[in-house]
């Protein structure tokens, strides 16, 4: 099962297990630790005070008495003095020794805070780094749905290196209105101003011309396409009543031959289907090499969806699902864009998630959970299926 962000207070979470970021005498002394014990009640303090205490880098766990999950796991992060103190040992142990033990109880899901990330002073973009690569070597070999949940944006940071990168792509590649809108020539259609900068250059509208055209075509992603030639002044131009009831017919040079229907054969459209997704899909897992389960893993994909695609020829997913499928494949650009045709998908520069995936495409960065958690700081769409 998939590692999914969100954004809410842990203690809401309605999962098998949530994980406590406790001391390591497991008691209320702020924090994560604090919100946990005040939401679960008196007979979680009282347990923990039995347990004894819990070491660094170890886990345990508890029950949740007035929490809506069934069970605590508790885990003492360690505190950040530099990172040469086996810190980042100390806390990617928190996080394997959670899973196992949750692993050991047979439960399906559990939610972590960002361990040591506040009080404890761990530097969030390495906590983040450390927790996302944890889980996910973890989840590569077992099933569990696993929630990374932060309370708030100030709380979660991606790194400033791979933020700066990022940002600076989407200010170059993302445009809001319109892939192409830039340049110094613009057409005023009356809905929007769409700049046609190739049309001016080959002398095809003047700038009077350009004005006057006020009506244009919109194709499914919102842009807007003039007609290159000025429309005729006044109603001249409209077609007449009875032109409008006219049905349209071809030009004789077009005109289908006497009989040529009866030529065609009854299966003609059984014979050159093109590929549909699912069967581009696992071409492309054979040719890669991969085993089923390698793929969906890395496309941060549940199992019984898997499933159901592969029984299904004609399956028709979301596009955060194809675009996952292409990152575990680590498609190229080509590649990426042909999957997604054939679930009836693109991807435009007038969409932010659509401008982070080419980021990270072009970049060769097919790591999922860092691709996700760059769309959850933009608040898009994750990769995957949940």
């Amino acid at each position: 099962m998939p590692l999914k962000f969100v954004r809410n207070d842990i203690t809401k979470m309605d999962t098998d297990a949530i994980v406590n970021a406790a001391s390591s005498l497991l008691s209320v002394d702020g924090g994560v630790g604090s919100a946990v014990f005040a939401a679960a009640g008196q007979g979680l303090i009282d347990e923990c005070r039995a347990i004894g205490g819990c070491p660094v880098g170890e886990a345990r766990i508890t029950g949740a008495y007035d929490l809506p999950c069934s069970f605590v796991i508790h885990t003492a992060g360690p505190v950040w003095r530099g990172g040469f103190f086996g810190e980042k040992r100390k806390l990617v142990s928190c996080y394997r020794s959670s899973l196992e033990l949750a692993k050991a109880h047979g439960l399906e899901s559990v939610a972590f805070p960002l361990i040591s990330s506040g009080k404890n002073g761990f530097p969030k973009d390495i906590a983040l780094k450390l927790a996302v690569d944890t889980i996910g070597d973890f989840l590569m070999e077992n099933d569990m749905m696993v929630y990374i949940v932060v309370f708030d944006r100030a709380a979660y940071d991606i790194g400033k290196r791979l933020f700066t990168d990022i940002r600076r792509y989407i200010d170059d590649n993302y445009v809001r209105d319109y892939p192409f809108a830039r340049g110094e020539h613009e057409l005023n259609t009356g809905a929007t101003t769409v700049v046609l900068p190739e049309l001016f250059e080959a002398g095809r509208i003047s700038g009077e011309s350009a004005k006057a055209h006020k009506q244009a075509d919109k194709d499914e992603d919102g842009v807007l396409f003039a007609p290159c030639s000025p429309l005729p002044s006044g109603r001249d131009h409209l077609p007449s009543p009875a032109a409008k009831s006219a049905k349209p017919s071809l030009p004789k040079a077009y005109a289908a031959p006497p009989h040529a229907a009866a030529e065609v054969p009854p299966d003609i459209f059984t014979h050159e289907l093109d590929e549909s997704f699912q069967q581009m899909l696992l071409r492309k897992i054979d040719e890669k090499g991969m085993t089923d389960s390698q793929c969906y893993k890395k496309a941060n994909i549940d199992r019984k969806l898997f499933s159901k695609i592969r029984n299904d020829t004609y399956y028709k997913p979301k596009k955060a699902t194809a675009i996952a499928f292409a990152v575990a494949l680590e498609l190229d650009m080509d590649e990426t864009e042909e999957l997604l045709r054939k679930a009836g998908f693109a991807l435009s520069g007038s969409n932010k998630f659509d401008v982070i995936i080419r980021y990270f495409i072009e970049h060769m960065n097919y790591n999922i959970f860092e691709i996700n958690e760059v769309l959850f700081y933009y608040d898009q769409t994750l990769l995957g299926a949940f």
